[in-house]
């Protein structure tokens, strides 16, 4: 890869970040905070949090067996997503890579900060192409995405392909892995020290169980990660998201034994799916969803629709014409939808 200041933009290489009062105060203990203008008078919230979360990232650190300093945490997924573009491309110059289909935020982060989005598409098995990737890119590409497992197609790549292309590329490439959890595949976060050029993303929202805190991680090299906490708004994680996490955090049984049903029922969803004339290909999956193909994607959406049972329309989505993605819901859900599925005509 470039050496990172090559990489980087030129200004936020040069950035001072601005520096919060909790940011300088460091090592002390103390019983009378009055630096940071806030309201003295305790109700929960009235002091600003840890703007790097620390007690949190030593909760995250052992779960993921990745190194607190090499843990960023951001307001979701979309948090990480985006500051890789503040930080590497240059408005109007550079462009980005990346699979298609796949997660719509990475072009939406793109045309915000008005930054070239180049889609590669994938294969008709859904698989990904090296070359091609590497291929798509030249002088000006700073980042490449890969979503694996890929949504909407709920399969992971092979990581011999992957590994291909971070080898092979000489700028940033993103690995979101937010639905790893729901994989039997090696994750790509126990390789960040063996690539320095390797961020990869991993969320609160899935099978934890938590996206309505809207916490999202990135694992990198330190180097990386100082760019982000440089770039980050001060206090971008909440008082009340770090509690909850923790408070997550604090029942690994619990999300042990959710994940384990969410994959009992993947299962069975995918059979019975299968058997359903309207049914035409249930596509393999590694991720909480199943990607579909069915006779009248659109038919069959409004009809769920009618009977109270909300799945995404994927119709006109890249490769994915005709299909439905179908969220792996609990038991009774699945029940629902399949007892909707069976009445329809």
């Amino acid at each position: 890869m470039k050496s990172l200041q090559e990489l980087v933009r030129p200004n936020i290489w040069a950035l001072k970040p601005y520096s919060c009062a909790r940011d300088e105060f460091k090592g002390v203990k103390a019983d009378a905070f009055l630096d940071a203008n806030e309201n003295p008078y305790p109700n929960g919230v009235n002091r600003y949090p840890d703007p790097l979360q620390e007690q949190l990232k030593q909760m995250i650190s052992p779960m993921k067996n990745v190194p607190i300093e090499n843990i960023f945490l951001g307001n979701g997924s979309d948090e990480a997503i985006d500051l890789p573009f503040r930080i590497f491309c240059r408005p109007g110059k550079d462009n980005v890579v990346a699979i298609d289909p796949t997660y719509g935020m990475y072009e939406v982060c793109a045309d915000v900060n008005d930054v070239e989005y180049r889609r590669v598409s994938l294969d008709e098995n859904y698989d990904l192409d090296p070359d091609a990737l590497l291929a798509a890119c030249d002088e000006n590409t700073k980042l490449l995405f890969i979503c694996s497992p890929n949504n909407p197609t709920g399969n992971a790549f092979q990581r011999e392909k992957i590994e291909e292309v971070i080898t092979a590329f000489q700028g940033i490439v993103i690995v979101d892995e937010a639905y790893s959890d729901f994989s039997a595949q090696r994750p790509f976060r126990f390789d960040i020290q063996k690539y320095p050029n390797l961020i990869v993303l991993a969320t609160f929202s899935k099978a934890w169980g938590a996206a309505g805190i809207r916490l999202g991680m990135a694992f990198a090299s330190t180097d990386i990660i100082a760019l982000f906490n440089k770039v980050k708004y001060p206090y971008n994680v909440n008082v009340l998201t770090q509690k909850k996490a923790m408070e997550i955090l604090g029942n690994v049984t619990l999300l042990q034994r959710h994940i384990t049903m969410i994959l009992e029922e993947r299962e069975t969803l995918m059979k019975a799916l299968a058997f359903l004339p309207l049914c035409k290909k249930v596509y393999p999956t590694d991720a909480n969803f199943i990607l579909a193909r069915v006779t009248d994607a659109d038919g069959i959406y409004k009809y769920l629709v009618s009977k109270g049972v909300i799945v995404r329309n994927r119709n006109r989505v890249h490769l994915c014409g005709g299909c439905l993605r179908i969220t792996v819901g609990t038991k009774d859900e699945n029940t629902k939808l399949l007892s909707a599925l069976r009445q329809y005509v």
